[in-house]
């Protein structure tokens, strides 16, 4: 048996989100089109019948704008500490870049054995894929390369089989029913994020965090009243949109989701609140969990 903690890093936007959901074959990070997508460190567990492997799936590192920005790269990075493995994630469609090499370079100093994941196989030729492979190979001394597609599954049980066989022996770190050790309304709080990044453009996506306002238990009925945040007022417009229908949209999107999630049936209380640059705010920020 072999066991041991995996750290999921790359530029924003590569399939980090969507290779995690894939691999342990449950919804766990939610997945947008939209870069940025994951502001949090999500703890997810895969169970073979040979190893458990501990993902953390991390914020894309990038060059941060905001205090949120600064603690999102920086709790990518601190995650390469304490952990055996290290997943380096990149889209072989983009040209190798500045970007990139600063996300090498971290995952150099870290002094960690990494896995290269190349993604999006699918949408490039296949001589292609080796010429990518070659060129990674002189950039780091990588345990292993291995090309895959995280959307279609292409090649991700390979990837898994090499993760395992990088772990070191030991028994399992958490029992085999657990999934995550993030609560529930964590999870209620990134599905409606999830609604509002689809429904939303420009720079609203960024510009707006859930918060859940309180959280009601009853035998058939769990009532749930959030919180959506903006910066500005002319964002809240766009959000609640004409006559309320972008709010009522993402609400309902969001409940059948959640009904799902929670197994229950979900009265869902939205409210678009103004707070003026709150992605500085210190003490909002760590109530998001964005540490």
């Amino acid at each position: 048996m072999r066991a041991g903690f995996v750290t999921i890093v790359g530029r924003p936007n590569v399939g980090k989100s969507t290779l995690l959901n894939r691999i342990v074959g449950q919804k766990v990070a939610i997945v947008t089109e939209k870069p940025q997508t994951t502001r949090n460190r999500i703890l997810a567990i895969a169970n073979t019948a040979s190893a458990q492997i501990v993902f953390f799936d991390t914020p894309g590192i990038h060059k941060p704008k905001h205090e949120m920005n600064r603690r999102m790269v920086g709790l990518a990075l601190r995650s390469l500490k304490n952990v055996d493995l290290a997943l380096l994630l990149v889209d072989v469609t983009k040209p190798f870049g500045g970007g990139d090499e600063f996300v090498l370079e971290r995952v150099r100093q870290a002094k960690v054995p990494v896995v290269l994941a190349l993604n999006k196989v699918d949408r490039i030729r296949k001589p292609e894929i080796l010429t990518v492979i070659d060129e990674y190979r002189h950039r780091h001394d990588f345990t292993d390369i291995v090309p895959i597609s995280a959307l279609t599954g292409e090649n991700v049980d390979a990837l898994v089989s090499v993760l395992e066989r990088q772990l070191p022996e030991g028994e399992p770190l958490y029992p085999p029913e657990t999934l995550t050790d993030l609560p529930e309304r964590f999870f209620v709080s990134e599905i409606v994020r999830e609604k509002i990044l689809g429904a939303t453009r420009e720079e609203i996506p960024y510009s707006t965090a859930v918060v859940i306002d309180s959280w009601e238990e009853g035998e058939k009925l769990t009532r749930i009243e959030a919180s959506i945040l903006v910066e500005r007022e002319s964002q809240k417009g766009i959000v609640v949109g004409k006559g309320g229908s972008m709010l009522k949209g993402i609400g309902t999107a969001a409940r059948r989701d959640i009904e799902v999630f929670l197994g229950t049936k979900v009265f869902l209380g939205l409210h678009v609140r103004v707070r003026s640059e709150w992605r500085e705010n210190q003490r909002l920020l760590s109530e998001l969990g964005i540490e």
